[in-house]
């Protein structure tokens, strides 16, 4: 059986939206105005059901604040919603995505995302706001190639 499939749009123009599905899932929201073009939403026949944010730089990206609304969740919208983000990754030319968490590692590794450490991060994803101020030490570091 196919999942469902998630349609991404540009937040910009729903950035409150985004602040909001992050905080009311204890993601980090602080940056999300100062980078509206990293960020999107996720949408499945037309209803808005997930964000998530892909922050670029060069071959490396950083895969970011991906949440589901809680009525739309254990339905594979996550599955999906990852999915569109990472071939938006990929569509411009990321070779390598990264990510911190601190709830989802196993989520993630069952998505191909290996753990490493945070200091083996590329320089650019390590000086990115999220690495150096908003997720804590503790955050499992993962990595995958697309």
């Amino acid at each position: 059986m196919q999942g469902p499939t998630v349609t991404l749009r540009g937040a910009a123009d729903s950035l409150s939206y985004v602040e909001t599905l992050l905080e009311a899932n204890g993601l980090p929201s602080r940056d999300v105005r100062s980078k509206p073009d990293c960020f999107y939403v996720g949408y499945a026949d037309g209803d808005a059901l997930g964000v998530g944010g892909v922050e670029t730089y060069e071959n490396s990206g950083l895969l970011r604040s991906v949440a589901v609304e809680e009525s739309a969740r254990g339905e594979g919208y996550g599955t999906a919603l990852c999915d569109a983000l990472e071939a938006e990754a990929r569509d411009a030319g990321v070779g390598t995505l990264y990510l911190l968490t601190t709830t989802a590692a196993v989520f993630f590794a069952g998505r191909g995302y290996e753990e490493l450490e945070r200091a083996d991060a590329p320089a650019e994803i390590r000086r990115t706001t999220e690495f150096e101020e908003l997720c804590p030490a503790s955050a499992v570091c993962m990595r995958k190639s697309l």
